[in-house]
């Protein structure tokens, strides 16, 4: 996933090269001193979970020989509101909706050998992200920028409280906690075009809260702590 999101940044990155260096007329000269601006956004993100393994010798890790998190690919989609503190910083609320998704591989040593299973974890997420952008000194219809922030996220796919009756560990469910803290952090182009500022923006987002439901089944048991991991693309289109 992250070579594909070079491939896909790179021909931009060229391409601001030489857009910022070229003397032209500049478009939108008065964008950046306006007090709020508005727009919506497109992306594509890689989720994926970070785990914290109990030892070995704690009940029900003792036959557990991997347990490995797999990322996968969701979108998102939302809209921008920026409020202008100064020239190069502004304030960013970008309330969004994303479709995740993002499992854990499991296999046991049994005594009638080698059992995998794989968890499939669906999120639909509903995400409040609150950041203070840095942007460089515009060259003519380009700047670059930073930012940092954290967000509250809400899975409306949580399946927490739901009890695993079923004795078949296919039709075991790993449960999530449905709110969550996350710290983000990114990078990002803006190119002034005649009538809106289109943006390509790389953001990552770390996961603060425990998510795992310890629910004391095989496949929660040999979790300390399960964190999610966003990687989001982004294309801004701000007017």
């Amino acid at each position: 996933m992250h070579k594909k999101i070079f491939i896909l940044i790179l021909p931009f990155i060229l391409f601001s090269n030489v857009y910022g260096q070229r003397e032209t007329t500049k478009n939108l000269a008065k964008f950046d001193h306006r007090f709020m601006h508005f727009g919506f956004l497109l992306g594509i993100n890689s989720a994926n979970f970070v785990v914290d393994r109990f030892p070995p010798n704690v009940p029900g890790s003792d036959s557990l020989f991997v347990l490995e998190p797999h990322a996968a690919t969701g979108f998102n989609l939302g809209i921008i509101s920026a409020m202008h503190l100064n020239e190069y910083f502004s304030l960013r609320f970008t309330p969004n909706l994303s479709f995740a998704s993002r499992s854990l591989k499991y296999r046991f040593e049994t005594l009638e050998g080698p059992k995998e299973y794989i968890k499939e974890i669906e999120s639909t997420l509903i995400n409040f992200p609150l950041a203070i952008k840095y942007k460089s000194v515009r060259i003519n219809n380009f700047s670059a920028y930073i930012l940092l922030g954290a967000a509250y996220t809400i899975d409306l796919a949580s399946n927490v409280g739901h009890e695993n009756v079923s004795k078949n560990p296919n039709d075991i469910i790993v449960a999530i906690k449905k709110g969550d803290y996350v710290g983000e952090i990114g990078f990002g182009t803006d190119f002034y075009l005649e009538y809106f500022k289109f943006g390509i923006e790389l953001k990552m987002s770390y996961g603060i809260r425990d998510l795992l439901d310890h629910d004391n089944t095989q496949f929660s048991e040999p979790i300390n702590t399960l964190r999610s991991k966003i990687f989001m693309l982004s294309f801004t289109f701000e007017g």
